[in-house]
């Protein structure tokens, strides 16, 4: 095993189970891209395009200046299934 292989084993047993579940979902979509060239989503995301397909055929967009804010806010991400991924704030 190379050592670039060995490191990345090593971190994986330091991971909690619940992170290497989020892993293991990352994985198998890596996988299923591979086999066939084809990236298929998941029922989940698949209804996620539909709601975002919708808003934009009602018309409900974001202005301009409201993502610029957004992208200019600070950002300290949790992990990325794990709960909200937005900014922490102090309480």
């Amino acid at each position: 095993m190379s050592p670039k292989r060995q490191h990345l084993m090593d971190q994986l047993a330091l991971l909690p189970d619940n992170v290497l579940d989020e892993v293991q979902e990352s994985v198998d979509e890596i996988v299923r891209w591979h086999q066939d060239g084809v990236f298929r989503l998941t029922d989940d995301e698949r209804a996620a395009v539909r709601k975002g397909m919708d808003a934009a055929r009602r018309g409900e967009f974001v202005r301009d200046e409201e993502m610029a804010a957004y992208y200019r806010r600070p950002r300290i991400f949790a992990t990325r299934r794990g709960g909200d991924c937005g900014p922490k704030t102090a309480d």
